[in-house]
């Protein structure tokens, strides 16, 4: 068989031929997709801010229980230090996870879900555990249902 004897090659299109070979050399950094630094710094960014949350409803629930001198007492104390080995994993891991899950939403709005459950998960904690109703506790500086005077009056406790 001889070269005339073999079928021409298509013609190919300035498209869809390969680039020219270049060797990487050590100083290149090979380039990443463009979202999965972004997605990576979020993550890492959502369980930090979780931690502080954790680390937030613990210390809002105490200052709470001192102010109205109620559950403040060596069991109370060591309640709030058992929970806080609890609460800041705990919400540092629920930050991730929502943040891991709402993943396919705007760059702009994926922190959004995190800081709404995290905010509700600070509230509800303060709420259980940072005003004892009916715990007999100071009844001049906070009322029978333990609010200190100065939490917001429109949020839930």
């Amino acid at each position: 068989m001889t070269q005339s004897d073999l079928p021409p090659h298509p013609p190919q299109s300035p498209s869809s031929a390969q680039p020219p070979y270049r060797p990487q050399t050590w100083y290149q950094v090979p380039a990443r997709p463009p979202g999965r630094r972004a997605t990576a710094l979020l993550l890492v960014t959502a369980a930090l801010v979780g931690a502080a949350a954790g680390y937030s409803a613990i210390a809002l629930a105490s200052r709470a229980r001192a102010y109205c001198d109620a559950g403040w007492e060596a069991g109370g104390r060591f309640e709030m230090t058992f929970l806080l080995v609890l609460m800041v994993p705990g919400c540092a891991f629920l930050a991730l996870l929502i943040a891991f899950l709402s993943r396919q939403l705007p760059l702009p709005l994926r922190p959004v879900p995190s800081l709404l459950v995290l905010a509700l998960v600070v509230l509800l904690f303060f709420a259980t555990k940072g005003t004892l109703d009916g715990y007999p506790g100071n009844l001049e500086r906070c009322g029978l249902d333990n609010v200190p005077p100065w939490w917001p009056g429109w949020l839930p406790a």
